[in-house]
């Protein structure tokens, strides 16, 4: 029967902050391949090595970005976080919401409410109008797609 292998610490604690490569295997940096200490599956490692590289060896951004298995945008990405927030920028942010987030259910009665009332009341009023009642500053195409869903979740 084969043995499993012991829980690594080190993989569980990049899993938990959020920094686990999802892609290691696109590292092909030297330090990263031929090092113990250089870990490829720690994101944050990879991001900084990789300014580092660029910032203190000189080493060009298209050399870098193919050592690193990012696209170019990707690194000046990480470039301009950097210099804006330190290391604590490279940190992957979690992700925002996925779904519709402003308008709950009051505000979507209010919305059917005005349009019963009203029924020629475009997006802009509606969402002026919500401004207005609930102190939600929401653009006008969110009202839209909201009352496309509710319609839909009706039929």
């Amino acid at each position: 029967m084969a043995k499993r292998k012991p829980p690594d610490p080190k993989l569980d604690a990049l899993r938990r902050q959020g920094c686990l490569h999802p892609h290691p295997e696109t590292v092909r940096d030297e330090h990263f391949v031929s090092s113990d200490f250089f870990d490829a599956r720690d994101l944050v490692q990879v991001k900084y090595e990789m300014l580092r590289r660029v910032r203190i060896d000189g080493q060009t951004i298209s050399r870098t970005a193919a050592a690193f298995g990012v696209s170019r945008p990707t690194l000046y990405q990480a470039q301009a976080a950097f210099g804006d927030g330190g290391l604590a920028a490279l940190v992957p942010k979690k992700p925002g919401p996925r779904r519709a987030h402003k308008l709950g259910e009051a505000q979507m009665d209010f919305l059917q409410q005005a349009l019963a009332e009203n029924p020629t009341l475009g997006a802009t009023e509606l969402a002026r109008r919500l401004e207005q009642r609930f102190g939600l500053s929401i653009h006008r195409r969110s009202v839209e797609r909201a009352l496309r869903r509710r319609k839909k979740k009706r039929l």
